[in-house]
């Protein structure tokens, strides 16, 4: 098991060595970036779908689902994603690679801990507005970072089939945003410089229940809510003077003093819910809401006159299908088949305008011979935004793959 671990943990940290930001956004602008799905491949596959207790995968939306899973699993997963950003007269393609998640999960009895890292928000814009006048006013404005989320686990088996578990998040990162302000045909310019770099805690409830309700047909249903939390944001301001060439790359001339100003913002409670019925290890179908109050993510560098923050909601279907998952040959019959539709309302509000995510996603679970490890495949096609009112409409294509390693650490070996 460790082996496995140490050479998929270097592959996949040789692929990302070279990656990209997680967002090619501009919508990444606004609050703290573009939010990323915080599940596993499996539930995105599904449209987010995460209502299962599933004992062979990690279910990281959920904290419950730790005391379901049998085997001491690492998983890890990443994402190619290809993005067509137009507007009413210009277009533009943006392709990222990114790390998803990397979580660890541990069974004892009738408890079960898990810990991992992902990626919570990203920002990844560059914007460049040019004057048609000869010697008018030009900006060029890019934003990196995000925030990235470190969790602990905790899921308990109450009685058979009623599960339920919390975790303590630790949010962490640092969002850069610069604007250079030049004009046309001088190589020299004025770069506003603005760094955040946030921190705080939060935490996640869960339950998640299982009840037969025909022969071998089984009712699932889960839930989970995240109390309101606050994250510290301590933001630096530098104005410079800067040449720049074609590429827009600065060598700063003389910086002025740097502007510290510190600032609380605020991410709202957020409840989850869903439910379905299927077979184990067979077929499963269901549905999955998630709502959000409106936060206070405005902070000193991304303030709008244009844009307004709503409430949050995201409506998933989704489900998956495996035609025998005991058989001895015919591999594609162990196969797991998954798909799911999801439509999302992010809550940021730009000229009135809602912007709005839907996708479609198709899955692959691919056993790997010889225990019960899996390889997952995934795709999503995607549309965000629009191009009403002079704004970007984003249409994506998502090829995700992950490793869900599995094997027994602290079962009793006999000897015979």
């Amino acid at each position: 098991m460790i082996k496995k671990i140490s050479v998929i943990a270097c592959f996949f940290f040789s692929l990302m060595s070279n990656a990209q930001s997680g967002s090619a956004s501009p919508y990444s602008f606004f609050g703290l970036g573009e939010s990323r799905f915080k599940g596993n491949l499996e539930n995105r596959s599904m449209g987010g779908l995460n209502i299962e207790q599933d004992s062979l995968h990690i279910n990281i939306l959920n904290p419950a689902s730790f005391a379901a899973v049998r085997f001491t699993t690492f998983t890890m997963g990443g994402n190619y994603t290809a993005t067509n950003l137009k507007s009413d007269s210009n277009s533009g393609d943006a392709k990222r690679t990114a790390l998803d998640y990397l979580a660890v999960s541990l069974p004892f009895g009738k408890i079960g801990v898990g810990f991992g890292l992902l990626p919570y928000t990203s920002v990844g814009y560059h914007i460049q507005s040019t004057s048609s006048e000869p010697d008018g006013t030009n900006n060029v404005m890019k934003g990196t970072g995000g925030l990235n989320k470190a969790f602990f686990s905790v899921g308990y088996t109450i009685i058979p089939n009623l599960l339920v578990g919390a975790d303590i998040q630790y949010n962490f990162g640092r969002i850069n945003n610069t604007n250079l302000e030049y004009l046309t045909g001088v190589p020299i310019g004025t770069q506003e410089e603005n760094k955040a770099d946030l921190n705080g805690f939060a935490a996640n409830f869960g339950v998640m229940y299982r009840h037969k309700i025909y022969k071998k047909v089984n009712f699932y249903s889960g839930l989970t809510y995240t109390p309101q939390s606050k994250l510290s944001s301590s933001n630096t301001k530098t104005i410079s003077t800067v040449n720049y060439n074609s590429n827009f790359d600065v060598a700063i001339i003389d910086p002025s003093d740097s502007k510290q100003i510190r600032k609380d913002l605020t991410i709202s409670d957020k409840i989850s819910f869903g439910f379905g019925a299927g077979q184990t290890k067979k077929w499963m179908i269901g549905t999955q809401m998630t709502f959000q109050n409106v936060g206070d993510l405005a902070n000193e560098y991304n303030a709008s006159s244009k844009a307004t923050y709503g409430k949050y909601s995201s409506y998933s279907l989704g489900g998956y299908y495996v035609p025998n998952f005991n058989v001895f040959s015919q591999y594609y019959k162990k196969v797991v088949y998954r798909g799911g539709l999801r439509f999302t309302k992010t809550g940021t509000i730009i000229d009135s305008e809602e912007i709005d995510d839907k996708a479609i996603s198709l899955g692959l679970g691919l056993p790997i011979p010889g225990g019960v490890s899996n390889i997952n495949l995934g795709l999503e096609f995607g549309q965000k935004g629009t191009t009403a009112k002079g704004l970007v409409q984003e249409n994506y294509f998502t090829f995700a793959v992950s490793f869900s390693l599995n094997d027994r650490w602290f079962g009793q070996h006999k000897i015979e």
